[in-house]
């Protein structure tokens, strides 16, 4: 067996892949779909491992915020700040299917997807 992990250590990182930031440069919803450029790949690879692995993801096939933060396994907020700066920095295209309206609209787009998943 080997050395009992430290559990400090899952509570740090976050931060570090972030360089201490919570909040993204800009509002991503969770159901933003995502691609990547076609510099993407090879331009984050000197950006982190990572960005390197978020943008391998959307090279293939578009995706969510959401399928990001849950393949590459990264907390939701450490995913969505690392989106926003990769999406400035264009090596993202950033696809919004909910409408920019309001929060209502908003609610409608997410119960029609949920209806929509219970009848799977």
């Amino acid at each position: 067996m080997g050395q009992p992990q430290d559990p400090r250590g899952n509570l740090v990182r976050p931060y570090a892949v972030t360089r201490g930031r919570t909040e993204p440069r800009r509002d991503i919803p969770i159901e933003a779909v995502l691609v990547a450029s076609q510099a993407a790949v090879q331009e984050a690879r000197f950006a982190g491992h990572d960005k390197y692995r978020i943008a391998m993801l959307c090279e293939t096939k578009a995706q969510s915020l959401a399928e990001l933060s849950a393949l590459t396994r990264l907390p939701l907020g450490v995913a969505r700040v690392l989106v926003a700066d990769m999406v400035a920095d264009g090596l993202l295209s950033l696809h919004s299917a909910a409408p920019k309206k309001g929060f209502t609209e908003r609610m409608d787009l997410l119960e029609r997807v949920l209806s929509g998943l219970r009848k799977l």
